[in-house]
């Protein structure tokens, strides 16, 4: 996972966030986003998870 070790409801908290990307897709199992979208969410708002690390 992009986000890091953390918990299904901290990721829902994270990707409901008005700055976050919208999803590509919202299919029955989940949202699907862009990585490139996600990377450069991380790079922004999560820079020490930018480089791979935890």
């Amino acid at each position: 996972m992009m986000l890091g070790g953390i918990s299904k409801q901290r990721v829902y908290v994270i990707t409901s966030h008005r700055n976050f990307p919208e999803p590509v897709a919202d299919l029955v199992q989940g949202k699907v986003w862009r990585r490139s979208d996600v990377a450069a969410w991380i790079r922004q708002h999560r820079p020490e998870l930018a480089d791979g690390g935890a």
